[in-house]
């Protein structure tokens, strides 16, 4: 099954007064490379996430982010009443001890009291929880399977699009062999025109000269191991199409050989048609590479 490097894929969940967002992107990379933006302070998240993707994927450049938000109700201050009671006893002690004295105070208010250290105390926001940690792992499979299955569907997608273009390969292939064939008598014309011309001055020459000399010429300039390579190239890549594994690499190496076959036949052509068909089946074979860029 054909897969895509580029997807993308996101998540949410929450948990009492922390709610999370996940988002998964990937492209496309030469191996598979994974990088994590992560809260601290989460145990073994990291490895899990390595682990998944390393079982699902087999190439890409993957990001994935993840972040926490916190209810403010929950990380609101609340009263220490422990602190509380020591500065009450305190503030008794300094009462007696002034009226001891003959020294009249002033009777505090509760934002007095507040207002001492340690009386009120911010919740801490940075804990992570067992529970949280575990709802967290429990929603990687998710998270990469629904990336999965959007590799998937691209991947579906390219499929069409790359198998449109071997057809387009293939019937500019069938049209090359038949512009060879057709300009065969114009080429041996041409080659004997060129070897007289370039023999005229050196005497007397066998006809089985000439003859080997146009043999050699003719093999120079044919293009059947082209066209046969050519249509080869284009079995082995609708196989690699339906293999089950991955086979972006195989493809990527693939499309480089039809691009030198191509190049050689443009080279071989002498032939204004055949070097237009030439011409086509490069533009093709760009364009076909340019999406299996994208293949896993």
């Amino acid at each position: 099954m054909t897969h895509s490097m580029t997807a993308f894929a996101s998540r949410t969940g929450s948990l009492n007064a922390v709610s999370w967002s996940w988002e998964m992107r990937g492209v496309n990379a030469r191996g598979l490379d994974m990088r994590f933006r992560l809260p601290e302070g989460i145990e073994g998240l990291e490895r899990a996430l390595r682990t998944a993707l390393s079982k699902a994927l087999a190439r890409g450049n993957v990001t994935i982010n993840l972040r926490l938000t916190r209810d403010d109700a929950a990380t609101a201050a609340s009263l220490d009443e422990t602190q509380l009671d020591v500065v009450l006893r305190a503030l008794d002690a300094v009462q007696d001890r002034a009226f001891a004295m003959g020294v009249t105070l002033a009777q505090p208010t509760a934002a007095d009291l507040l207002s001492q250290k340690g009386v009120m105390v911010a919740a801490r926001s940075d804990d992570v929880s067992d529970d949280l940690t575990a709802a967290l792992m429990a929603d990687i499979d998710p998270l990469v399977a629904e990336f999965v299955k959007m590799r998937q569907a691209e991947g579906a997608a390219l499929r069409q699009v790359i198998t449109d273009q071997l057809s387009q390969i293939d019937t500019l292939t069938l049209a090359a062999a038949d512009a060879a064939a057709a300009r065969a008598p114009q080429v041996k014309a041409n080659l004997t025109v060129a070897l007289r011309r370039v023999l005229e001055d050196v005497g007397e020459v066998e006809e089985g000269r000439i003859a080997q000399e146009l043999a050699l010429l003719a093999v120079k300039s044919d293009v059947t191991e082209e066209i046969d390579r050519l249509k080869a190239h284009v079995g082995a890549a609708r196989d690699l199409l339906a293999a089950k594994k991955p086979a972006g690499r195989k493809l990527d190496f693939l499309a480089q050989e039809f691009n030198r076959e191509a190049n050689t036949l443009c080279a071989k052509a002498q032939s204004a048609p055949l070097t237009a068909i030439g011409l086509d089946l490069k533009a093709v074979i760009d364009q076909m590479r340019e999406q299996i860029q994208n293949v896993e």
